[in-house]
Formats: C-alpha cells, sequence, structure tokens
C-alpha cells in the first residue's frame, strides 16, 4: 500500500504544497493546516497532494497513489461530495479536478446547511486565515483579478446604454446561460455562524452553466430558471448589494452579490485596500445642480469609495475616489435626486476569453507558468 509511506503531518503538508502551487494558491501557515485536518481524511489528503494542475482520469490518478480503482473511487466520491474535487462528466466516465480554496471549498463547505461539519470551528478558521495580510496578497493577485464587478445597468444613461456590451451586463449573462442555481451564499452563512451576519438574504448566490450543473447534482444548490436568477439579481439590488462575477469574457461560471461586512472580496478591501475584483468599466457621474446634499449615497457604498464633503459653496456634497471605486451603481441607484448616473470609464477592461485564459494569466502574473 504506497499511499500509506507518509507520516500523516508529511501528508497534510504534501496537500498544502499542492494547494499552493495552483494560481490562487494558498500561502501556507498554522490556520491553513488546522483548515485541511478538519477539511481531509488523511487518505483524501494523500490523494489531494498527488494531483496534476489539470483534470485527470481514474486510472491516472489510480497509477499517481498506487490506490485500487474501485477503492480511489469511493474516495473521490467522497471528496466531490465535500467539495473538494470536481467530478467533470465526459463521455461515459469522469475526470477529476483539485479543488483550490477560492473559488473553490472554501465556498463549497459554506454553501451546505447540513451539520456533518462543525461550521462555526471552521468560520473561525477561515475568518483568521483571510485576514492573514499573505494570503489576502495572494487573493488579490497582481493586474488579472479572480472576479470583476458588474454595474447596475438602470442607472446607466440612455446615451450611454447603447454602447454596454453584453459581457457588461449581469442581465444578459443570465440570460444567455438559459438558467443555473441559487445557492446559500457561503460568507454571510460564515458570518452567520460567527454571529456577525447582516441580515442580507442567504438564498443569493447564483452559478450559471456547468458549474450550475455541478453545484445541482452535488445537494449545494437548486435549479433556477432565467426569471428566477433575474428576480434574485433585482431583489440584490434593492438592497444595494454588488454584483462580482467570475472574471471572463464568455460564460462566467457564478455572479455573486455581496455586502461590505460578510464578503471576502469586498472585506479584504475594506481592512487592507486588496482588490481580488476588477472594477466595472464605469464610474458615478455628479450632477451638482440636481444633488440634495442627502448623503444617502456614500451610506450605501459597501466599500466607503463614496464620502461626503464640504463644497466651496458652503454645501456638503458627495465626492467619489475614482482610485478605489468599483463602478457598481450602488450610490447611483439609491440617489433619491437622480443626481448621480454612471458614466464610461476613460480606460476600459476586457476580460479574459475563458477560465483557462484568466488563470494563465493569473499564474504567469505570480511566475508560476
Amino acid at each position: 500500500m504506497g499511499h500509506l509511506v507518509h507520516n500523516k503531518d508529511e501528508v497534510y503538508r504534501l496537500l498544502a504544497e499542492r494547494l499552493n502551487r495552483n494560481p490562487v494558491g494558498t500561502p501556507i501557515n498554522e490556520t491553513l493546516m488546522a483548515i485541511l485536518h478538519r477539511l481531509y481524511t488523511e487518505s483524501e489528503a494523500m490523494v489531494g497532494s498527488k494531483f496534476p494542475m489539470v483534470p485527470i482520469a481514474l486510472g491516472k490518478i489510480a497509477r499517481l497513489t498506487d490506490i485500487e480503482e474501485g477503492q480511489l473511487k469511493i474516495i473521490l466520491d467522497g471528496m466531490a461530495e465535500k467539495g473538494l474535487v470536481l467530478d467533470i462528466p465526459r463521455k461515459d466516465s469522469y475526470y477529476y479536478m483539485l479543488v483550490p480554496m477560492v473559488v473553490g471549498f472554501f465556498e463549497y463547505t459554506f454553501m451546505r446547511v447540513q451539520d456533518s461539519v462543525k461550521l462555526k470551528d471552521l468560520g473561525e478558521l477561515f475568518q483568521a486565515y483571510f485576514n492573514h495580510p499573505e494570503v489576502r496578497e495572494e487573493f488579490a493577485g497582481k493586474d488579472t483579478k479572480m472576479m470583476r464587478t458588474l454595474v447596475y445597468e438602470q442607472v446607466i444613461p440612455v446615451a450611454v446604454e447603447t454602447e454596454v456590451l453584453t459581457y457588461e451586463r449581469a442581465s444578459e449573462i443570465i440570460r444567455q446561460s438559459g438558467g443555473g442555481a441559487i445557492s446559500v451564499c457561503p460568507c454571510r452563512h460564515e458570518a452567520a455562524h460567527l454571529g456577525k451576519s447582516c441580515g442580507a438574504p442567504l438564498e443569493v448566490c447564483t452559478s450559471l452553466g456547468s458549474a450550475a450543473e455541478w453545484i445541482i447534482r452535488r445537494g449545494l444548490g437548486k435549479p433556477a430558471t432565467v426569471d428566477e436568477l433575474l428576480q434574485v439579481l433585482s431583489e440584490t439590488e434593492k438592497l444595494g448589494l454588488v454584483h462580482n462575477c467570475d472574471n471572463v469574457l464568455n460564460k462566467p461560471a457564478y455572479i455573486c452579490h455581496c455586502c461590505g461586512c460578510c464578503c471576502v472580496i469586498l472585506t479584504g478591501i475594506n481592512k487592507t485596500g486588496q482588490y481580488a475584483t476588477q472594477p466595472s468599466n464605469f464610474m458615478p457621474e455628479f450632477n451638482q445642480e440636481t444633488c440634495s446634499g442627502c448623503g444617502i449615497c456614500a451610506e450605501h457604498c459597501q466599500i466607503k469609495a463614496m464620502t461626503m464633503q464640504v463644497h466651496s459653496s458652503g454645501a456638503e456634497l458627495p465626492v467619489v475616489n475614482q482610485a478605489t471605486c468599483l463602478g457598481c451603481g450602488v450610490c447611483a441607484s439609491a440617489c433619491p435626486s437622480g443626481a448621480l448616473t454612471m458614466t464610461r470609464r476613460e480606460v476600459l477592461h476586457v476580460p479574459p476569453a475563458n477560465a483557462q485564459e484568466k488563470f494563465s494569466r493569473i499564474a504567469r502574473e505570480k511566475g508560476r507558468a
């Protein structure tokens, strides 16, 4: 049984090293090791440590691990059930891929609501891990971000609306997907177990395409039609939540509806100023003549990029920090006087074509290609 040659600590250390080789890695520290010990059995950790960087067939994993295929299939099914590997249908068989921490087994762990794992304990560990400076820096990356922010479409002026491209419209991304899945928001679910939930709705996490199919098959979410997903979009906009999606041009896998108090991405911005999401191609535009100075726009900004300052006229008026603004449109949507609308940025972001290109860029930028 070649798979038992390592001692337990070494098995988990090898798993941590393998996860840290991902384009979006997992810096190794004591908190990470505690998380891995809680999520993976020793056998699962050994199997995970052997995974290459690309999806792989069962037979090849069996040769890498020296485990008989029937026994290995049981281990892999258990890992897929916990969201530690993806089992990807290929004709009459499956290919398997080790899941990263984000977007990955952190989300899949807290999409579940059962008591088979101690979510409060895990929530404390994940929060401590995410607050580590090296981890925040790893998730933020360099030029290519994991996610991108989508603008609220209803606050784009008519003169600009005709120029808005499909990949910039959350509604069109959803329509083109043909439907998907709705899951529990992992960030707010984690916050709830820590007694810190803001009260925003839980069942809003949107998955699309093949990602949604896997979410449904593994019991992490429920099927949703295009109309149901559009309803989630509308309801979260009424609450002033930020739409962040997969940073790809074609067929994004997910759209998150984020708050600045629970979301791992937005709390990272609020605590450290590090961005793991690419701002949208829009920026708030202010009309001083119609502004009442009420400050509602600043109150609604999830990352405090909008503040109220005294103008030369003596009036208190909103000022946007263009260097930090996500371009989400939450402020403009909340404005009761219509003094805020969204205008194009001078430099436009075009996302990577697909996930493969996105992660290839991230890996190159980190010297891991």
